[in-house]
């Protein structure tokens, strides 16, 4: 991870000012969220359409069911890559309501993966992403039109606070470069989406919920320096207010909680989450991590405070991180799960 101080030679070197202050972690905050009563969901199905690994090889796990083919053992050849995406079917008063969460990078192997899947789109009610980098989103436009005529017309399509406002990153060699690769324009041109905002706890469909701003509430998940914004012509501090997790409450067994990149700290997203619907158990845990290249003690803290929350399951994605990955394994033997593209994880 590049340090302030690498950070500001390298902004100097490329000429662009940058105020000090962004760069300093917000003071712990105790804001409280809406109160939001989620419906429990009598059964939840977790369907990871891609993520950075991919294998064949792999066995049933605790709550995941690994693909399994009918002729040709090339259907378990799932593809693997630096993205995420999600389908969720919560069942809600005997009613499964289905929704995707993020959408990868490639276009071409997130429709190998929906076909080798077999999702019905077409039951697909709502779609949402977590925050506008390429490896969220970059597949959305071409997959939506390869599949516009399961996919139904008017179709909701949840983005948080700042969404298109433009997203940059800080490359080793002091390279910045556009992070957002989801054009407003070309998404609206497909005249199949509607575009909903997220301002605050947001039901997208029956049994899930996005919170709104997550807020920052320990002291040592801070915001990577390298992630950029614009303030007129002056790159300045990211600070991701509109990044979006799912929050799913499970009949008898507590919170089911989903991140992209948790790029304002997984503990602070999952303290969210118990903050808005007022339930401390924490059934299972899923999604990037965001601690690749973090430093050990951060990595450490981090273990520390879900272990300490307790989940049923850990199941870390994407962003995690070997390091962060090995940890979670090590001290969360008979919770963790390692995840891998294709695996269905049935509550």
């Amino acid at each position: 991870m590049v340090n302030r101080r690498e950070f500001l030679q390298a902004t100097a070197t490329a000429g662009i000012a940058m105020a000090a202050a962004d760069l300093v972690h917000a003071a712990p905050s105790a804001a409280v969220p809406t109160k939001v009563q989620i419906p429990e969901a009598e059964k939840i199905v977790i369907t990871v359409i891609t993520d950075n690994l991919s294998d064949a090889n792999r066995v049933d796990d605790k709550i995941a069911k690994r693909p399994t083919f009918n002729t040709d053992p090339l259907e378990l050849v799932f593809h693997g890559e630096h993205g995420l995406s999600y389908h969720i079917e919560a069942t809600v008063d005997g009613r499964p309501h289905c929704c995707i969460y993020d959408f990868g990078s490639d276009a071409r192997g997130i429709l190998r993966n929906l076909d080798l899947l077999k999702l019905d789109l077409s039951k697909v009610e709502a779609l949402c992403l977590s925050h506008d980098h390429f490896d969220h989103e970059a597949a959305i436009v071409e997959v939506l039109r390869a599949k516009r005529n399961e996919f139904t017309k008017g179709i909701p399509f949840y983005v948080g606070e700042q969404f298109f406002a433009g997203t940059y990153k800080l490359w080793q060699g002091g390279k910045i470069a556009a992070q957002n690769r989801l054009p407003k324009a070309e998404l609206e041109g497909l005249g199949l989406v509607k575009i909903t905002d997220v301002k605050g706890p947001t039901q997208v469909i029956p049994g899930v919920y996005l919170p709104g701003k997550i807020e920052m509430v320990t002291e040592y998940e801070k915001l990577n320096p390298t992630y950029l914004a614009k303030k007129g012509n002056e790159y300045v501090q990211e600070t991701f207010p509109g990044e979006q997790a799912v929050i799913m409450n499970v009949k008898g067994k507590g919170l089911v909680v989903l991140s992209g990149c948790a790029h304002r700290g997984i503990v602070n997203t999952l303290k969210q989450a118990q903050r808005m619907t007022g339930i401390n158990k924490v059934h299972a845990v899923m999604g990037g991590c965001h601690l690749v290249n973090a430093k050990p003690e951060q990595i450490l803290k981090t273990v520390a405070d879900i272990k300490a929350i307790n989940p049923d399951y850990f199941i870390g994605t994407h962003c995690t991180g070997f390091e962060a990955m090995t940890a979670f394994a090590r001290e969360m033997p008979d919770k963790f799960i390692l995840n891998t593209a294709g695996t269905k994880y049935v509550i």
